[in-house]
C-alpha cells in the first residue's frame, strides 16, 4: 500500500511536543546524503520545540542541543573510515525504555537500524523508517556474491517491520514495491535555496579552473565505485572541457590515475561548497543508484543544467530539455553528447539554468521536515486506540 503525500490525513503541525528518537546508520563525521538529512530533521526539531535524542555509530556528543548516543560498531571493509552501526537489542531496548519517545526515526535502516524497528515493534512504539539508500544496488556494484539478495532481504525485513516507510522519489517507491514493502509515502528532501543560489559565483574560483575559458563541468558527491565515475573520462580528456569533481572516498586514489587532467577540490561545505557549484557551467551525475540524489538538486538551486542518467532520484528533479538532459545510464557516448550540447550553445545553459532554478526555489527544507513532523503524528495517532 503506497501513502502519498495528499491522501495521507495529517495532524496540525502544530500540536503538542514530540519526544523523538531518530536512529540513524550514518552521522557526523562522515558527509553524505544521509547525515546531511538527520542533521537539517535535528535542526527543524530543535526549532520547533521537540525533545530528541539521536542513537548513531558516529558522531559528537549532542547536536542541535540533542544528545547522542554513541553505539558499538564495526568498519565497513569496503569504505574503511565508514563505521557501521551494531548494537543488541537489549541495548536498544533499554535506550527506549530510559528515553520513552512518541515515535522512532530510522534513518537509512540497514543493521543497526533493523534492530531499532524491530524493538520500536516490540516495545509498540511506532517507527517511521526513511529509505535512502539502494543497498541492492549498491553490492550489485560491488558484484558482491549473494550481497543483492542479502541486501533485499535486509531491506525487506527493516522496513516491513516499520509503520510508515517513506521513500524519496517515484523511483525509490517502485524499488520498495518489488521488494513486497507496504505502508509506503514519498517524502522527498529540501534543498538550501540561500546557500545554494547563482549569486554564489566566485568568478576568480572559475578563473583559476579553467584559465581559457573551458567548459565547467563538475560532479560532487562520494568518489566511489558505485558512483560510476568513470564515465566523466572522455570528457576529462577533451581540452573544451575542465572537470572538476567536488568530495572524497575510497576511489579517489584510482580516479586521480583515470582522470589525470581533472581538478579534484576535496570534500567542500558551506559557502565554499556553494560557491563551487554555482561556479559551474553544467553539473554532470554518473551513478544510476540513486535514490533520490540531493547533490542533482543542490546544482538546480545553483542555476547550474544536470545532465544525469535516465534512472533512479534523478527522473523526479531534472525535467529533460527544461532544466537538462538525461541519457542512458552507463552509457559514456551518451553522456558526452550531451554535454557536447551544453558546451556548443550558451544560450541554452543560461536558459536552462535559470529554469533549473525555478524547478526547486519553493523546496525549501522547513516545509519538507514539517511534512515528516505529520507522518510522526500521523503513525502516532493510528497507534493509539480509538
Amino acid at each position: 500500500m503506497s501513502i502519498s503525500l495528499d491522501r495521507v490525513p495529517l495532524v496540525a503541525a502544530n500540536s503538542e511536543p514530540l519526544r523523538v528518537l531518530i536512529v540513524t546508520e550514518s552521522f557526523l563525521p562522515q558527509v553524505n546524503g544521509v547525515t546531511n538529512s538527520v542533521r537539517r530533521v535535528l535542526e527543524h526539531l530543535a526549532v520547533d520545540g521537540h525533545t530528541v535524542e539521536v542513537v548513531a555509530p558516529t558522531g559528537p556528543t549532542e547536536y542541535a542541543g540533542f544528545p547522542v548516543t554513541r553505539t558499538r560498531g564495526a568498519t565497513f571493509w569496503v569504505y574503511k573510515d565508514f563505521r557501521v552501526g551494531l548494537e543488541t537489542r537489549r541495548k536498544l531496548r533499554a535506550v527506549m525504555r530510559r528515553f520513552g519517545p512518541d515515535v522512532i526515526h530510522v534513518a537509512s535502516p540497514a543493521l543497526l537500524g533493523r534492530q531499532a524497528v524491530l524493538v520500536a515493534k516490540e516495545l509498540g512504539i511506532p517507527s517511521v523508517a526513511i529509505y535512502q539508500t539502494d543497498l541492492v544496488g549498491f553490492w550489485d556494484r560491488y558484484k558482491a556474491v549473494g550481497g543483492p539478495q542479502a541486501a533485499a532481504m535486509l531491506t525487506r525485513q527493516a522496513h516491513s517491520a516499520a509503520d510508515r516507510t517513506l521513500a524519496p522519489s517515484s523511483s525509490a517507491l517502485t524499488q520498495l514495491e518489488g521488494l513486497g514493502v507496504q505502508r509506503t509515502g514519498l517524502w522527498p528532501r529540501g534543498v538550501d535555496v540561500e546557500l545554494f543560489h547563482p549569486s554564489r559565483i566566485d568568478h576568480d574560483l572559475r578563473a583559476q579552473l579553467a584559465p581559457n575559458g573551458e567548459t565547467i563541468v563538475g560532479y560532487v558527491g562520494r568518489l566511489a565505485q558505485e558512483k560510476e565515475l568513470h564515465l566523466l573520462a572522455a570528457l576529462a580528456h577533451n581540452p573544451a572541457y575542465k572537470v572538476v569533481l567536488v568530495g572524497g572516498g575510497p576511489q579517489e586514489r584510482e580516479l586521480r590515475q583515470l582522470l589525470p587532467n581533472a581538478t579534484f577540490l576535496g570534500v567542500l561545505q558551506g559557502e565554499e561548497l556553494g560557491a563551487a557549484y554555482a561556479s559551474l557551467d553544467v553539473f554532470a551525475h554518473t551513478g544510476s543508484h540513486e535514490t533520490f540524489c540531493q547533490a542533482v538538486q543542490e546544482a538546480l538551486a545553483s542555476g547550474v543544467p544536470v545532465v544525469a542518467p535516465r534512472s533512479g532520484g534523478p527522473l523526479d528533479l531534472v525535467a529533460d530539455g527544461v532544466t537538462g538532459f538525461f541519457y542512458e545510464p552507463g552509457s559514456r557516448d551518451d553522456l558526452g553528447s550531451h554535454v557536447a550540447l551544453l558546451h556548443n550553445d550558451p544560450q541554452l545553459r543560461l536558459r536552462m539554468g535559470r529554469e533549473a532554478r525555478k524547478s526547486v526555489a519553493h523546496k525549501s527544507w522547513g516545509a519538507v521536515n514539517a511534512a515528516l513532523v505529520d507522518h510522526y503524528r500521523d503513525v502516532i495517532r493510528a497507534r493509539r486506540p480509538r
